[in-house]
């Protein structure tokens, strides 16, 4: 008995094929529709495109009979099952991909799955990761990994983003700014109308920003990777981070052919395992790793993973985005404080950071550099921005 699956996001009942041959199948994340005879499943001899991953993480088409599709997809469910178990023992509650299910409704020959409690996003983060991961697939058919590796090859030396961070801390006594050069966000819509990213980033860096973050998700944050382009060719010298949701290796290679000198990493949304292996990338093509933990379970997660040299506490939840910026202190009492000065990792304080007050809080708590966009973007001198923010000039 054979499937026709014929779906996309965008699939109406009139662009369904009238033959049934020579069709090509897809996976979908919202609708799936089976055509149906006379209340069966038709039986046409077909062919289905499956997508896996090569061992040098490229994809690769596999065409097989249906026999043989029958197999791969019992291979593949276990593996899927196997990476939720391993989500869960973990305590990550963001799902990376919509689950898939029975269809549960019917219209005349079709059978078609709506969108239900099972394949609907639970929160903000989870839809930015679910649209991230189709984002990526379709970027990855447009630049194989094997022309970025040549891309990044050639690119330009990276920067040292934690040495600049360090001799910021020596030079001021204060947390090191990594300045957020950013146009909108999911919960605070435009933050700067007037948003020309370059001028921004030399604002910054002339009111003594250590590093600058680069937004780069279009969708949610109006963000791009031109911008991130744009501010490295534009004489800027303070290293850049990439500001994007990572869910696949490809995008660190993307990241440092744009210019990026680091990348973000979320805990929230990795297992313990994509994180090492995202970590030893990063090492190999120059990437320094920045990850980012908004609770305790995060944090010892990530307290045992060897060669963590930055983590960011994230005082926003990611699921609510309701912001406490005692969050950083919590995360840095105790055991998991001292863990952290035996180790040598810097921590990086994000989100809630307004005001000298705030950055006092925070640096008494253990942070040696903070993150902030919003407090600084939305300053009609940004220069002037850092300034307020730090309660005095730290450009000197």
């Amino acid at each position: 008995m054979h499937e026709l699956i014929c779906a996309t996001s965008s699939v109406s009942f009139n662009s369904l094929p009238s033959s049934p041959v020579n069709h090509t199948f897809y996976d979908t994340t919202r609708f799936t529709f089976r055509f149906l005879k006379n209340k069966h499943i038709a039986s046409f001899p077909c062919m289905r495109a499956q997508q896996s991953e090569a061992t040098d993480g490229s994809a690769i088409n596999i065409a097989s009979d249906d026999s043989k599709v029958d197999a791969l997809d019992i291979k593949e469910s276990k593996v899927k099952n196997s990476q939720i178990d391993i989500a869960a023992t973990q305590g990550i509650k963001i799902r990376r991909r919509p689950p898939t299910g029975p269809p549960l409704h019917h219209v005349g020959p079709f059978e078609f799955r709506l969108q239900n409690e099972g394949n609907t996003p639970r929160n903000i983060l989870e839809e930015i990761v679910w649209n991230k991961d189709t984002e990526v697939a379709q970027m990855r058919e447009k630049k194989p990994l094997g022309s970025l590796k040549k891309a990044t090859d050639i690119a330009a030396p990276p920067r040292d983003f934690i040495g600049a961070l360090k001799a910021s801390y020596e030079k001021t006594g204060m947390p090191a700014l990594i300045a957020e050069v950013k146009k909108a966000s999911p919960s605070r819509g435009v933050l700067r109308e007037d948003f020309d990213p370059v001028e921004i980033a030399k604002a910054y860096e002339k009111g003594g920003a250590a590093c600058l973050s680069v937004l780069t998700d279009a969708k949610y944050f109006q963000g791009s990777f031109e911008n991130l382009e744009a501010i490295r060719n534009a004489g800027v010298k303070c290293p850049l981070l990439c500001k994007e949701f990572i869910v696949d290796a490809w995008q660190l290679y993307y990241a440092r052919a744009k210019g990026a000198d680091a990348v973000l990493l979320i805990a929230a949304i990795l297992q313990d395992l994509d994180i090492k292996y995202m970590t030893k990338i990063c090492k190999m093509i120059g990437l320094t790793v920045l990850v980012e933990v908004h609770d305790e379970n995060e944090m010892d997660r990530v307290l045992e993973i060897d060669g963590i040299q930055l983590i960011g506490i994230n005082n926003r939840n990611l699921e609510t985005f309701e912001v406490d910026i005692s969050n950083t202190e919590k995360l840095l009492e105790g055991e998991r404080g001292e863990k952290i000065r035996q180790k040598g990792i810097i921590v990086v304080g994000e989100s809630g950071l307004f005001t000298p007050a705030d950055v006092a809080y925070v640096q008494e708590a253990g942070v040696k550099a903070i993150l902030v966009g919003e407090s600084l973007v939305k300053q009609e001198d940004p220069t002037k921005g850092i300034a307020l923010l730090f309660g005095k000039d730290i450009s000197a």
